[in-house]
């Protein structure tokens, strides 16, 4: 049962990390109605979007090897500081330095009190309202050319409030940018390249600290991880191919259509969320 939960919840990491729903709130809602313990955790959480985000790097790879290149040569003065490729880079660097240093100072928070489920059925409500504000009022006319520092510095706060489950990373970001009056495809291109740096780092800090414990009754250094090695690594390859398709039909969706359907469905599964956990018929 462990293996075929551990599958399910790869899907719903893959079908959801970069749909502005929150992965980490589906992840919470989905391992619960699977009696997965407590939630799936952190650490299996944080280690699967290592999947998605390899994805993420595989369809953005033009992208991904142009800036690194264009800002690399920038700092050995072959290309002017200027080149808009070079700036994003430095871009991407400051606005991955909110999610950082607040993941950091709040980490036990966010491993503990964060994923009760009256925060996420919140987040849910009032981000997808946020989101269906902004896709409403947003002018939609900026380019990632014309990303400044105030704008990077804004987007990067924004990425950091995925640390609340319920958040989600491309929402939070794409909501900002639209608020600034990016384009649709181009807040949602930026958070995706944006999420890397984050994503990367918290996967591969949780998988070091998933090696360097040891978890014993005894001395309850730690809290065992619902999952183990194998099944979390089958999430993990599961939601990288679920991921990449994903990717492909969400740049494309977006590019024609609003983000209607996704404030729609957040704000239902918020409220429908709110009627189990007031019920009792699921627990916080």
């Amino acid at each position: 049962m462990d293996f075929l939960n551990a599958v399910i919840l790869g899907l719903v990491q893959g079908l959801t990390e970069f749909l502005p729903i929150s992965s980490s709130a589906h992840l919470l809602i989905v391992g619960r109605l699977l009696g997965t313990g407590d939630d799936p955790g952190a650490a299996f959480t944080a280690i699967t979007q290592l999947g998605t985000e390899t994805a993420v790097v595989i369809y953005f790879w033009r992208d991904i090897s142009r800036i690194a290149t264009r800002w690399f040569l920038s700092l050995r003065g072959r290309v002017p500081r200027a080149d808009p490729d070079a700036k994003l880079g430095w871009f991407i660097i400051l606005g991955s330095v909110p999610i950082v240093v607040l993941g950091l100072i709040f980490q036990d928070a966010i491993e503990s009190t964060l994923r009760s489920l009256w925060i996420v059925a919140g987040t849910l409500i009032v981000f997808g309202i946020l989101l269906g504000v902004a896709d409403y009022v947003g002018a939609k006319k900026r380019r990632l050319d014309e990303l400044t520092v105030p704008h990077a510095t804004v987007f990067g706060f924004a990425q950091a409030l995925a640390l609340i489950p319920g958040v989600s990373r491309s929402g939070g970001t794409i909501t900002a940018g639209l608020f600034m009056g990016y384009e649709r495809a181009a807040a949602a291109r930026y958070s995706f390249l944006l999420a890397i740096p984050a994503v990367f780092g918290s996967g591969l800090y949780q998988v070091f600290k998933s090696v360097k414990e040891t978890c014993t009754v005894a001395t309850a250094t730690c809290t065992p991880e619902v999952f183990g090695p194998l099944e979390t690594l089958v999430a993990t390859v599961i939601a990288f191919v679920v991921g990449l398709v994903v990717i492909a039909f969400f740049m494309s969706y977006i590019s024609k259509r609003s983000f209607l359907p996704f404030v729609v469905y957040r704000i239902t599964l918020g409220l429908v969320l709110l009627v189990l956990l007031g019920t009792g018929a699921m627990q916080a």
